[in-house]
């Protein structure tokens, strides 16, 4: 099999962006699409009008003609859905998160694994050509022992009727967190803390996430639904240089700073006494492929399904988010105490 055949449940917010990769990719067919709503069935028949529309994702389940099922439907509709197409042999890509729970998120990857069949999940920043070179630079020893993590992700957003603001955005940013640390580095998050307010109805619009590593390694995260302009913004800081991904700039997103701090003990009887220097040189900015996001996590489903190739943003990784996720509602439900992960 050279073609992997799809079948998408869902062509509301992310739907459409998923079928427009599948069904322009070299290794990929969208051999149907299934969507409750009539009005969404009739806009994917515009827009594809080569692809059936069906509007019970059974029908998808029982085509044979169709190898793996691509799910971009509200969280609380992820297990059963996953659930029900590994139960009928077929590969599956879940919308992030991967579920509303980890018992739930962890069912699915033993019953993938008995199945012999991939889960993975579109988190799509890790397949964005910024994070890719990020990560490379972090592997490369580039900006030598990282110290920290930051990062923003606000804008005047769109509330989630079903999930707070950690549940819809935080994800993108633990899934770079563990991307580009706990994969590239092979260390492991140990906590995770989080507050939060909701100012409008009962789900948190706001809320600031940390997340503790060993040797001091600590990442910050601010998600938010009501801000007045949108920002994307990460800071990264190693002990050789520094790095500053500004995904909101159509221009050299990633910088590099030649920054660091150097500190040598003026009495080395005391730990407190110190003499600080700080070095401030050249900003870089590496070149990035530019290749669409999506475009290159379509490659990366349809190579797990066909040849069996590693990805990213698997089953194990969909899990790890999802502890990390459910960790930090209940730190919230406990003003911000820690949780171990």
């Amino acid at each position: 099999m050279t073609t992997l055949r799809l079948g998408v449940i869902g062509y509301g917010y992310w739907g459409p962006n998923l079928v427009r990769n599948f069904a322009t990719s070299s290794r990929t067919r969208v051999a149907a699409i299934a969507e409750p709503q009539a009005s969404r069935r009739q806009a994917a028949a515009m827009n594809h009008p080569s692809i059936p529309t069906v509007e019970d994702a059974a029908a998808l389940f029982a085509n044979p003609e169709i190898d793996a099922i691509v799910i971009a439907t509200p969280i609380y509709t992820h297990h059963p859905l996953a659930a029900a197409a590994l139960a009928a042999g077929k590969h599956v890509l879940v919308e992030k998160p991967l579920t509303s729970s980890v018992a739930e998120a962890e069912e699915l990857a033993v019953l993938a694994a008995r199945a012999g069949r991939v889960l993975m999940v579109d988190h799509t920043f890790v397949y964005t050509s910024a994070v890719r070179k990020i990560r490379d630079l972090v592997a490369a020893g580039e900006l030598g022992r990282v110290l920290y993590l930051d990062s923003v992700r606000i804008n005047l957003g769109l509330f989630q009727p079903d999930v707070n603001v950690i549940w819809d955005l935080a994800p993108h940013d633990l899934t770079i967190m563990d991307f580009v640390i706990s994969q590239t580095l092979g260390i492991a998050a140990r906590w995770i803390s989080a507050i939060g307010v909701a100012h409008y109805g009962h789900q948190e619009n706001l809320a600031y996430l940390t997340v503790g590593f060993d040797d001091g390694l600590l990442a910050h995260f601010h998600v938010n639904w009501v801000a007045p302009v949108k920002t994307r913004r990460t800071i990264i800081a190693g002990s050789k240089r520094m790095l500053v991904w500004d995904d909101t700039s159509p221009v050299e997103p990633v910088k590099i700073y030649e920054s660091s701090v150097d500190v040598e003990h003026i009495d080395k009887e005391s730990a407190y006494a110190l003499n600080v220097q700080y070095r401030s040189g050249d900003i870089r900015s590496p070149k990035l492929d530019g290749k669409e996001a999506l475009s290159v996590m379509a490659q990366a489903f349809a190579g797990a399904c066909l040849d069996g190739t590693p990805t990213p943003s698997d089953g194990a990784v969909g899990v790890r988010i999802v502890r990390m996720l459910e960790a930090a509602q209940r730190s919230l439900e406990q003003h911000g105490t820690r949780v171990a992960l």
